[in-house]
């Protein structure tokens, strides 16, 4: 891999986004292989975050202490990893990218109720391979200009903390693309971008210092019309789990549906996993492929 120099150093910005909607478009394993040979993902979009942003700290709060921060993760990955003991002094970027579901495989889960379609369950298994590839092209492109990177979801010391409202993990994707602009959350947790919630993401965090996107949301639930005006909450009827009310999303009904309640599907002609996946609560609702428009319907529990 040959990064150039002169590029990252004129618009780093611009060069790393660059980068990866080219890794991702070009990409031969951004195919369904096994399937039909269709994109996984379209055109990711890209933000960026700065590694000390204030919300990072809230986030110890919001999800929890084992929560880390970008310069938490970044001196973890030196010193554990690397066995690398300097101080970490400067500053600290974090390059969030969002890999939204290419629309055939939308169209597909649209017609499920009880499960994923094939599409949707490969997307899940191929499409985390790919967003993990496109971590790794990121902190090499990083690291060949003498930059530290790591990406946290992905790095030795990742792991999920199991608490009484379900499983959290020291690092959420999903939260570093809400410090990075890229989008708020929804009734079902899901992220609403201004390309849906069907979607994969990933970030990086690194010593580079890049300019922070713009965060123009007035809250971090603006994105859902639920929260926003009260209507929809169509998510809700889609999940068939009934782990999605009014009152918010239930980790535990949702994750004892995808171990129990389909785990009769793996025996089903083309699916894989180690299991089955679901997203229907992510397809056939108006925040499936962009910000939801306001509409006159209201939601009713």
């Amino acid at each position: 891999m040959a990064t150039n120099p002169a590029a990252l150093k004129a618009d780093p910005a611009q060069f790393l986004e660059r980068e990866i909607k080219s890794f991702v478009l070009k990409n031969p394993e951004n195919r369904l292989k096994d399937i039909d040979g269709s994109p996984i993902f379209e055109e990711p979009l890209v933000g960026f975050a700065d590694g000390d942003d204030p919300l990072f700290r809230e986030y110890k709060t919001i999800i929890g202490d084992f929560h880390l921060t970008p310069r938490e993760a970044l001196q973890k990955h030196l010193l554990e990893e690397l066995n690398i003991a300097e101080p970490l002094d400067g500053p600290l970027s974090v390059i969030s990218f969002i890999l939204p579901t290419a629309r055939e495989t939308r169209v597909a889960n649209r017609r499920m109720t009880l499960g994923p379609s094939v599409k949707w369950n490969h997307t899940r298994w191929y499409g985390q391979t790919l967003v993990e590839g496109l971590a790794r092209h990121v902190m090499a492109l990083l690291r060949e200009q003498r930059f530290r990177a790591v990406a946290p979801g992905t790095a030795g010391f990742f792991k999920t903390v199991n608490l009484d409202n379900g499983m959290s993990s020291v690092w959420s994707e999903r939260h570093a693309a809400y410090a990075a602009g890229l989008g708020t959350f929804g009734l079902s947790d899901g992220f609403i971008t201004s390309r849906g919630m069907a979607m994969r993401c990933g970030s990086v965090v690194t010593d580079l210092l890049l300019p922070s996107s713009p965060q123009t949301y007035p809250s971090h639930t603006a994105n859902c019309r639920l929260f926003s005006d009260g209507t929809c909450g169509l998510c809700a009827t889609r999940c068939p789990a009934g782990a999605i009310t009014a009152g918010g999303h239930d980790k535990n009904a949702c994750r004892q549906y995808l171990f129990e309640g389909l785990s009769s599907w793996r025996e089903k002609e083309g699916y894989i996993g180690k299991y089955i996946s679901c997203g229907l609560c992510q397809t056939q609702v108006p925040c499936e492929a962009r910000v939801p428009v306001k509409v006159s319907r209201r939601f009713i529990p």
